[in-house]
């Protein structure tokens, strides 16, 4: 087998992020094995561009990341993007209760986790310890899962403000893979407003559509 690096921390880092040619024709075994993998992540390079390809036990996405390279390639395509929920969508009473704890906290922001057993398949809703609260500030700790939990969205509330995400909320965001939304008006009973986005490999992505069933959340 051909090292990637000769210094163990790179050779390390590269295999952390492998990057598979895509045949033009046949099959990459490698890249199969991460199409197929409960966990990990790559990119696939094709003559019509960079996918990233990730895998967690909850999510399969696929996202073009860069745009065909100009030199010519003898490769074969990426394919198409894709974004599924493997652990399927999240059922709207955990929304609700999100959502009345959230006015219960009114005027100050709050905080939940929605997170889901890849084993019995089941989702709870976590209300993690806040450290302070106030209607603009909101501290808290993300909760330590037991075995075969797994984060899916990281909510938190804007109490009576408009719903975005902060320049606090990028930093906290950039390197995680969540579903991370925000609302605001939550004074407002039957319109509060949501700001909505997936987290992944250091990217901020719109959402498809929302993650609970039922169809739309709000405004």
């Amino acid at each position: 087998m051909t090292m990637l690096a000769d210094d163990p921390t790179s050779a390390a880092v590269l295999a952390a992020m492998p990057c598979y040619p895509v045949p033009p024709q046949g099959r990459s075994p490698g890249l199969d094995a991460l199409r197929t993998a409960r966990a990990g992540h790559g990119l696939a390079v094709g003559r019509d561009g960079v996918m990233l390809v990730l895998r967690r036990p909850w999510l399969t996405l696929e996202v073009r990341v860069a745009l065909p390279i100009a030199a010519y390639l003898p490769y074969g395509s990426i394919g198409n993007p894709k974004a599924d929920l493997r652990c399927g969508f999240i059922p709207r009473v955990y929304l609700m209760s999100v959502l009345d704890h959230f006015r219960a906290a009114l005027p100050n922001e709050a905080a939940a986790f929605i997170v889901w057993n890849e084993k019995t398949g089941e989702f709870a809703v976590n209300f993690p310890v806040i450290e302070d609260a106030t209607p603009s500030r909101l501290v808290y700790r993300t909760p330590t899962l037991p075995p075969d939990w797994h984060m899916v969205c990281d909510i938190h509330s804007h109490g009576r403000g408009v719903a975005y995400f902060s320049a606090t909320d990028d930093a906290d965001d950039a390197h995680a893979t969540k579903i991370a939304l925000v609302f605001g008006r939550l004074d407002q009973l039957d319109r509060p407003v949501m700001a909505s986005r997936l987290c992944a490999g250091g990217m901020f992505l719109p959402l498809p559509r929302s993650p609970f069933s039922g169809g739309s959340d709000a405004a």
